[in-house]
């Protein structure tokens, strides 16, 4: 009789998986540095283009708000001291002049203290003086440049009646006496001269309403009187308006013509200019 055979199953040991924890770098946090000082020659000058043969500025007896310290601090300007402020320096103090020539004061790469004194911490930066900045200047350039070509552009595409009116500004009662081509000559002239009076008086919706009324004074319609107090009809002098205390009468007179009364008036003037 055969034996049976009896299974005896094995359990494989469980063998547990680490997870793997991949660490990964950590990014370093760069805090922004502060703006090196440039080693370089650098010029001052005295503002509204003021050239006295020479000009002196403070060199001591001045203050510096320091933000970190949270006070002020005294400064001076001494050629023997690395320097400006009177905490830092150490041993004598020989006291130095900052003189501008003709409006001018080049000071080279070499002076560091006096170009931080004067670039940084003197109180009378841009109130007295400014340093000369080439790539400041070109911006200001460019955008000069670009105002006169807006100018010009609406200068050009300007209608007759809008030069009249904007050259009157300019030139007064001598308008009326230009013939087309003379006007627009000179309203490109002026348009390239002074750009952004231009630009202003072509948006300004008054300007065509003080030339209707010159026009009209010019022409015997309206009357302004000899004290340039009352506008009346040129026909039977009745008056029209009273012009405000210190008030342009044109500037006035452009404005009562935007009111209900006005309004009558300028219709009335514009049919007898159109007859």
């Amino acid at each position: 009789m055969a034996k049976k055979t009896k299974k005896v199953e094995v359990e494989e040991p469980q063998v547990q998986e680490e997870a793997v924890v991949i660490e990964q770098p950590k990014q370093k946090i760069e805090t922004p540095s502060k703006p090196k000082w440039e080693v370089k020659n650098r010029t001052y000058y005295l503002k509204n283009r003021q050239k006295p043969l020479s000009y002196m500025i403070r060199s001591c007896n001045i203050y510096y708000f320091d933000d970190k310290k949270g006070y002020e601090r005294e400064l001076k300007y001494c050629r023997n001291q690395r320097t400006c402020f009177v905490d830092e320096m150490k041993g004598d103090q020989r006291l130095e002049h900052i003189i501008f020539r003709s409006g001018i004061l080049m000071v080279p790469k070499e002076e560091v203290t006096l170009q931080k004194l004067l670039s940084i911490y003197h109180p009378h930066k841009n109130v007295v003086y400014t340093e000369w900045k080439p790539e400041v200047v070109a911006e200001t350039e460019v955008d000069v440049l670009e105002l006169e070509v807006d100018a010009l552009l609406a200068a050009r595409n300007l209608d007759i009646d809008m030069a009249e009116a904007v050259m009157r500004v300019e030139l007064g009662s001598k308008v009326s006496k230009m013939s087309s081509q003379e006007l627009k000559r000179d309203l490109l002239i002026y348009a390239k001269s002074n750009p952004r009076l231009f630009l202003e008086l072509v948006t300004d919706e008054n300007v065509i309403l003080r030339n209707f009324g010159i026009k009209a004074t010019e022409l015997g319609i309206l009357k302004l009187s000899s004290d340039q107090r009352t506008f009346s009809w040129g026909s039977n002098s009745r008056k029209l308006m009273t012009v405000p205390f210190d008030e342009h009468p044109y500037s006035a007179l452009a404005v009562w013509f935007k009111t209900d009364e006005g309004m009558e008036i300028y219709s009335n003037i514009e049919k007898r200019l159109n007859s």
